[in-house]
């Protein structure tokens, strides 16, 4: 169930996805991939939860939760991403009510999350022999903070898998396996 607690005198805002991102069933990686938004689409954002990243938007017909690290709005005539004018912004607040069977991330001491703004990085298009090596040797899904995107940077203490005869290398995150750039650690191609 979810309670949206807006405060009287706020408006929905308008967003656009800046990159290739997952809309969630809840609010953080855990939580089942509902749909997909592509860089570029329009959005309305109804608030984001206080203290968290996690924003709920409607985009492309679905509602569901988002990363405010890749939700762009205008902000007197310039695009800002909302996570780094969160608190320059009139965005609401809204709130979610776990409800039983939801899904439990696992915490450690140190919280984990994908690294660094979203760059460009050149777009690969992965051979077909590829996923299927993936496929059938499956690494374990590893849960970060944030949204699995091409640009975003894993950390240092994530383990990736070797895949044979090839120059990148592959793990899950937050349920989907990833191509990753070895000297960067960049994440290149998101299989969806």
């Amino acid at each position: 169930m979810l309670a949206a607690g807006a405060s009287t005198g706020y408006a929905a805002m308008s967003a656009t996805a800046v990159t290739d991102l997952n809309i969630r069933a809840g609010p953080g990686p855990q939580y089942p991939a509902i749909g997909l938004a592509t860089r570029g689409s329009p959005a309305v954002l109804d608030g984001c939860i206080q203290g968290s990243n996690w924003c709920r938007i409607s985009v492309n017909g679905m509602r569901g939760w988002a990363y405010a690290r890749y939700l762009a709005t205008d902000m007197g005539g310039s695009t800002v991403v909302i996570e780094q004018r969160r608190a320059d912004l009139p965005i609401p607040s809204v709130t979610y009510e776990v409800q039983p069977g939801d899904p439990v991330i696992a915490t450690s001491p140190e919280p984990l999350e994908l690294i660094g703004p979203v760059e460009e990085v050149d777009a690969i298009t992965p051979p077909p022999a590829v996923r299927t090596y993936i496929t059938q040797n499956p690494a374990d899904t590893v849960y970060l903070d944030g949204e699995v995107v091409v640009g975003a940077a894993l950390p240092n203490t994530v383990a990736v898998q070797q895949i044979p005869d090839y120059d990148y290398q592959y793990v899950s995150v937050n349920g989907q396996p990833v191509l990753v750039e070895p000297a960067t650690r960049r994440i290149v191609y998101v299989y969806r």
